[in-house]
């Protein structure tokens, strides 16, 4: 409450007494609020399952994807404010489509993480602009290998063999370290990650709140599970 009657809550640009940039940190906060979604490194691809939340039932479901596609072999979720991902993913999209035309060869998953935490980072110090409300689990195949990563509201990124973000992170990643295995399949991943929203969520869960999206490292192109596909893996 001091930091906010002296002001350092006004701008992204000005440090607290003790460290903190607290915009950022509100942010971060933010990005807590949102439905989660997990990602999972594969032995023959690489999974993100995301929760579209609870939706009001006239929104079309189709509309609400969390899952979006940056080229054929990468593909995003997000957590936090979502017009905000939206931006990042489609700057990074037309980057990748540029890439494609100008060098006859996809684009590499780091290059994608790399130019959405360097945008990312910018919102952090100039003022009269808000950090970016969102962080993005970006996954995909690069040179034959799964990739995972995630961008931070400061614009660090890490890469991951798996990784939640958005509500319950803390609870899922403490299931992720104990359970998660490198030797892990696709379809496994899958049914493993519903467990796990199945075992946060609790009377919450439904199955038709999910998106599933995989690659598998042989084809390198994104598939987006159908309901039925996921009720069958469940």
């Amino acid at each position: 409450m001091q930091h906010q009657v002296m002001g350092y809550d006004r701008s992204a640009t000005m440090f607290s007494p003790d460290g903190h940039i607290l915009q950022v940190e509100y942010a971060e906060k933010t990005v807590r609020l949102g439905t989660a979604s997990i990602g999972i490194k594969c032995e023959d691809g690489i999974i993100i399952v995301s929760d579209k939340g609870e939706k009001d039932s006239l929104i079309i479901s189709e509309s609400a994807d969390k899952i979006y596609e940056i080229d054929e072999h990468i593909m995003t979720s997000a957590a936090g404010i979502l017009s905000d991902a939206r931006l990042l993913v489609n700057h990074v999209r037309t980057n990748a489509q540029q890439h494609r035309v100008t060098y006859d060869s996809p684009v590499d998953v780091e290059t994608i993480i790399r130019e959405v935490s360097d945008i990312m980072q910018q919102y952090t110090q100039h003022p009269g602009i808000r950090p970016f409300g969102v962080s993005l689990l970006i996954g995909g195949v690069s040179e034959g290998k799964p990739k995972l990563y995630t961008s931070e509201i400061t614009g660090n990124y890490y890469e991951y063999n798996a990784i939640a973000i958005g509500q319950n992170d803390d609870k899922i990643k403490e299931i992720l370290r104990k359970e998660y295995r490198k030797d892990i399949k696709i379809d496994e991943a899958v049914k493993f990650a519903l467990k796990i929203f199945k075992d946060v969520l609790g009377d919450k869960f439904d199955i038709n709140r999910f998106n599933v999206g995989i690659i598998k490292t042989e084809d390198r192109k994104l598939k987006k599970l159908s309901i039925e596909q996921i009720k069958n893996l469940e």
